[in-house]
């Protein structure tokens, strides 16, 4: 199966953006898209205390926790936590269906796809760079599950 990401579907994020209190604005964004694959999208809550500083997502009975101190000298991976939270909050309702949420690229240049995981293999095939590659973000550092 020869397959090409139709980056028209492409849809941005932004890491920084996600882990500066905006995931909560990425998934409203999303919903339309979410909705054609999930019977009724969750709602998320955003917990932010500047006070302390803390800022974490609850979806249901998960809660992923972005940065706060008791992560204290994993400060700078809060662009992977937040990126970790919205596709783990996304593909936990798209059990059921045939499609995933897919990650592109990362950091500053992070975007998502709705894709089969045989359209997600299929697209790696034809780019050359791994990390240009579809992936579902894992909370494992150093790569968070982007290949490499």
């Amino acid at each position: 199966m020869s397959f090409h990401l139709d980056y028209d579907h492409w849809i941005p994020l932004d890491a920084e953006d996600l882990a500066e209190t905006g995931i909560g604005d990425a998934y409203e964004s999303l919903l339309p898209e979410l909705q054609k694959h999930a019977r009724e999208p969750v709602p998320i809550q955003e917990v932010i205390d500047d006070d302390v500083p803390r800022y974490s997502v609850r979806a249901g009975a998960e809660e992923y926790v972005i940065y706060a101190p008791e992560l204290d000298g994993q400060a700078g991976n809060g662009w992977d936590r937040a990126t970790f939270a919205l596709f783990d909050i996304i593909n936990a309702q798209l059990a059921g269906s045939e499609y995933r949420f897919f990650a592109i690229n990362g950091g500053n240049e992070l975007g998502g796809m709705f894709l089969t995981p045989a359209q997600a293999q299929a697209a790696r095939k034809t780019l050359s760079k791994k990390t240009d590659w579809p992936y579902l973000p894992e909370d494992k550092p150093p790569w968070y599950g982007q290949y490499h």
